[in-house]
């Protein structure tokens, strides 16, 4: 199990704005990643994805990284922002718009 966690870890870390998510941003296989691929898409920054039905490995064992059990997660500078229903609390105050300005410089 520790491989996977390192590799989930390296993809955190090395990524200012990532998405564990259901699919991609092009063919999402959930609406809640759907939606939460939307929502960065219209931050107008680029984001990095990871496809978690690709790696059943990282599916399996993501929500013991950060102890949170659905997906999608968003991760900004190392950090759980956590899922859809927060991204889009923070979407619709403006909130997660500048979280992903702020991180992309």
């Amino acid at each position: 199990m520790t491989d996977v966690m390192d590799r989930i870890d390296e993809h955190v870390k090395n990524n200012p704005v990532i998405i564990f998510m259901k699919g991609t941003p092009q063919l999402p296989q959930c609406g809640f990643s759907s939606r939460a691929a939307d929502m960065l898409k219209s931050c107008g920054k680029e984001f990095a994805y990871f496809n978690v039905i690709a790696d059943m490995e990282v599916f399996q064992n993501l929500p013991r990284y950060a102890d949170w059990p659905t997906f999608p997660q968003l991760y900004v500078n190392g950090e759980l922002i956590g899922g859809h229903d927060i991204m889009l609390e923070m979407y619709e105050k403006g909130e997660l718009q500048k979280l992903v300005e702020e991180a992309a410089q």
